[in-house]
């Protein structure tokens, strides 16, 4: 049976007509997503690099932001300063996730969020024809065609936003 959840993400998805699947990701007593997530979408076929991670950060004078990158990649912090004309770029902190994008840790989205928070999107989000994105809801992410993702992300700016590994 294909579990059904309802959240902006797949309000948004449905409303441009986009297949997407859902995937139930146990969550430990503490309620945080296991760490076996690799395993979890072997077992159902889909590529564990192809999970596209938003990694929400603040400069310190730009604000939030939210880059979406795939991949094992790491964010290049002097990429991010030098294309937001910031001296200084860090993390969210945990409790300022919820404020900036309106969703946890651990289920944020590159779509469906707040109309102010900027949004780059790492070239490595083309590199996969399915990816993994946050659904908004703790304990589901959803599958969808790459292509459908970048074009919902078509507005935002693309460029290369990772550490290239040596």
């Amino acid at each position: 049976m294909q579990t059904q959840i309802v959240s902006p993400v797949t309000e948004l998805l449905k409303q441009h007509g986009y297949d997407f699947q859902v995937i139930a990701i146990p969550l430990s007593e503490d309620k945080k997503p296991v760490r076996s997530l690799e395993e979890l979408l072997l077992a159902q076929g889909l590529q564990p690099q192809a999970v596209v991670r938003s990694v929400v950060f603040k400069g310190e004078n730009s604000g939030f932001s939210l880059l979406a990158v795939a991949g094992g990649g790491r964010a290049d912090w002097a990429l991010l300063r030098q294309h937001l004309s910031e001296r200084k770029c860090c993390m969210a902190e945990y409790d300022e996730v919820p404020e900036a994008t309106g969703y946890v840790v651990g289920a944020v989205p590159p779509i469906a969020l707040p109309p102010g928070l900027r949004v780059l999107v790492d070239g490595s989000v083309a590199d996969y024809e399915t990816v993994v994105i946050g659904s908004g809801v703790l304990g589901y992410a959803l599958a969808l065609r790459s292509a459908d993702l970048l074009a919902l992300l078509a507005d935002k700016v693309k460029g290369n936003f990772v550490k290239l590994e040596a």
